[in-house]
């Protein structure tokens, strides 16, 4: 086809989770009820590692962490999947695609490593509680979490740039809720095979990488827990890496499933399915897994929540 046949996409449309029309309203209730459990979840978690002064430990330090890059995911596709439930015009602009892209990137990078990061925390914790605070320290921890963050940034604008560089003519129709790059380099008019060895490569080396640490931390974890003689402190400890480990294993197995699999293999109906779990499933169940279950983490918070009926209360005395 000669380049003058060619219309240049200067927008795209996105399908949505469903196309029937008498399921836009019930799936906007639904969503609008995850993403609502999302925030407020992720950002009780961040408030209470803040202010609380008995949960300034390390393991709380990644919690936090992980519940503003679970906050940041949601919010990236959240939003506008909602506005499209509502309006007939499911358009999104070439440069608004381009930054959910990058925006979503950065987040879902920082969970994978932030869950491997995470796994070592407690390795290192149950494994060798003598030498925790001391291998744990302060400054690892936030060179651990700059680490992920400079390198889910770097990885963002590495691959939002490999999928924006092919040329998008005449089809525009996203068959997904968000920017992705898989559905993206379906709609190219041009050869997609660069951009689609950079996706394969940096997930497969991110996903196998960061489960390698994952798997080894809770398999010394799991041996660790064995040699623990009382049956009582047995059954606690594995209750707990249990729940952990669930969510953990839905979350990277949601990923291998997307992105390790040969194009030709993908059905985009049903990556979208899976795209669900861990932009707002995920996000919404990881604060109940790792902290809203954590017997510290509830204390902290009726304490929080006494201090605040506490204050509101005094001030309004002051006012009378």
């Amino acid at each position: 086809m000669a380049p003058g046949n060619f219309t240049w996409v200067s927008e795209f449309i996105l399908t949505g989770v469903s196309e029937r029309p008498d399921l836009q309203l019930p799936l906007f209730f639904v969503f609008l009820v995850l993403y609502g459990l999302t925030v407020a979840g992720n950002l009780t978690i961040i408030t209470l590692t803040r202010v609380d002064p008995r949960l300034q430990t390390p393991m709380y330090f990644f919690l936090r962490h992980l519940a503003i890059i679970n906050l940041g995911n949601s919010t990236v596709i959240a939003p506008k999947m909602l506005t499209n439930f509502l309006g007939k015009s499911h358009t999104t602009s070439y440069y608004e695609c381009a930054t959910q892209l990058g925006g979503f990137l950065v987040f879902i990078v920082a969970e994978v490593f932030m869950l491997a990061v995470m796994a070592y925390d407690r390795y290192v914790a149950i494994c060798h509680p003598l030498l925790y605070m001391v291998v744990v320290s302060r400054r690892l921890c936030l060179l651990l979490v700059s680490l992920t963050y400079v390198y889910s940034f770097s990885t963002s604008v590495v691959i939002s740039s490999s999928v924006f560089s092919v040329a998008y003519c005449s089809s525009n129709v996203i068959n997904h809720f968000y920017c992705d790059s898989v559905p993206l380099l379906a709609l190219s008019c041009s050869d997609t095979s660069f951009p689609e060895t950079v996706v394969f490569i940096s997930a497969a080396t991110n996903l196998v990488s960061s489960i390698i640490i994952v798997v080894v931390s809770y398999f010394n974890i799991v041996l660790s827990i064995l040699r623990i003689r009382s049956s009582e402190g047995r059954k606690k400890a594995f209750s707990t890496c249990a729940s952990h480990m669930v969510a953990v294993t839905i979350f990277y197995g949601t990923l291998l499933f997307m992105y390790l699999q040969p194009r030709t293999n993908h059905s985009l109906d049903t990556d979208k399915m899976a795209s669900v779990f861990y932009t707002l499933v995920i996000p919404m169940l990881n604060p109940m897994i790792y902290s809203l279950r954590n017997k510290d983490v509830k204390a902290a918070l009726t304490r929080f929540v006494t201090n605040s009926c506490c204050s509101l209360s005094r001030c309004e005395f002051r006012t009378l």
